[in-house]
């Protein structure tokens, strides 16, 4: 039995640099409701999920109340439990609710902080293979050297939820 909704395809959203965000010129992806979790086990369903669509380095955790970015990675991220209200896309972004088995996947340099969170919220973070995560934090400096860093990030050939044939794959082919 798949873990994965039949009707999983994601929300697509493209955030502007806004000076201090580079943010990135491939969408944001969001899916909600995508993963079938086991009541049991939901961290280790999202877990295993995204490691059969060769999305490691897993972790479990929240999702830091600061603003941040990463620009020499993308990053997944899988709700296990509980739900958060998530600012992605830097200060003139949007604020989404994610929820247990919502996924989110970031293109490198796309800004998110957490606004508030359920007392049993817990999300899983994954990335592509060979991609270090470094935690970057919005000033001048960093957008400059962030505009060098995220165009040589390589697109992953899996989607973490849907797999080689995924929507990720067809949405972030580089122009």
């Amino acid at each position: 039995m798949s873990v994965v909704s039949d009707n999983a395809e994601p929300l697509a959203i493209v955030f502007e640099d806004d000076g201090l965000v580079p943010n990135n010129i491939l969408p944001f992806l969001v899916y909600q409701g995508a993963v079938k979790l086991d009541s049991r086990r939901p961290e280790a369903t999202i877990e295993n999920l995204f490691e059969a669509n060769s999305w490691g380095g897993t972790w479990r955790n929240g999702v830091y109340d600061y603003l941040h970015y990463h620009a020499t990675v993308h990053e997944v991220l899988g709700v296990a439990r509980g739900s958060a209200r998530v600012r992605f896309g830097g200060d003139h972004g949007q604020e989404l609710e994610i929820k247990a088995g919502d996924v989110a996947i970031l293109p490198a340099g796309t800004g998110h902080q957490c606004i508030s969170a359920s007392d049993d919220f817990c999300i899983i973070g994954a990335y592509p293979p060979g991609s270090k995560m470094e935690i970057t934090r919005p000033t001048p400096e960093n957008h400059t050297k962030a505009l060098r860093t995220i165009p040589t990030v390589k697109v992953p050939e899996s989607d973490p939820v849907r797999g080689k044939d995924g929507p990720l794959v067809r949405l972030w082919k580089r122009r």
